[in-house]
C-alpha cells in the first residue's frame, strides 16, 4: 500500500499542476472565484490533515478560508502542500500507516483514523474537488484538464508502460 500512496500523493500534486495552469486561463470572474473557493478549501483540508498526521495544531476553525486568497497565492499554496505530501508519505512504514491517531475536527467532534485512512482521504478529497472545478472550466468553454491517474501513470512511467 506504501508504494501505491507514493503513486496517488505524486498523482495528486501532477493533476493539480496541470488543473492550475488551465485555470490560470479562465477568464470568467464568477466561475474563476467558484474554481478558486473549491481548490481553498481542498487546500485548507490538506493542511488540516497534515496537522493532524504529525499530531500538530492546524490553527484552522473551519474547512473554508476566511479570506479568499488569489490564484497565483493559491497555486503557490498547494504546489508546496502536494510536495510536503510527496516527501511525508516516502518516509512512511506499513506500521506508521496502520497507526490510529486522535484528533478533533473543526466542528469540535473526536475523530480517529489511521494514517493510511487520511491520506486517502486527502486523496479522494481533493479528485472530488478537482472535478467540480474542471466541471466549471468545461461549463465556460475551457477544455477539462488531462487528469486521470492512467494518463499519470503512462505519463510518469511511460517506459514500462510501452510509451
Amino acid at each position: 500500500m506504501q508504494q501505491t500512496l507514493q503513486r496517488l500523493f505524486r498523482y495528486k500534486a501532477w493533476a493539480n499542476d496541470a488543473l492550475l495552469a488551465n485555470l490560470a486561463r479562465l477568464d470568467a470572474p464568477a466561475p474563476r472565484e467558484l474554481a478558486i473557493k473549491a481548490l481553498a478549501h481542498t487546500y485548507v483540508v490538506d493542511r488540516i490533515f497534515a496537522a493532524h498526521l504529525r499530531g500538530h495544531a492546524h490553527g484552522h476553525r473551519a474547512a473554508n478560508p476566511a479570506v479568499l486568497p488569489t490564484l497565483d497565492e493559491l497555486s503557490g499554496d498547494i504546489r508546496a502542500s502536494d510536495r510536503e505530501y510527496v516527501d511525508y508519505v516516502a518516509a512512511l512504514d506499513a506500521d506508521a500507516l496502520g497507526e490510529s491517531i486522535d484528533f478533533v475536527f473543526t466542528d469540535g467532534a473526536a475523530g480517529r483514523m489511521s494514517r493510511e485512512e487520511m491520506l486517502m482521504h486527502v486523496i479522494t478529497h481533493g479528485s472530488g474537488h478537482r472535478g467540480q472545478v474542471s466541471a466549471l472550466m468545461l461549463l465556460n468553454g475551457m477544455p477539462a484538464s488531462k487528469d486521470g491517474f492512467t494518463t499519470y501513470l503512462h505519463e510518469a512511467e511511460g517506459g514500462t508502460r510501452r510509451r
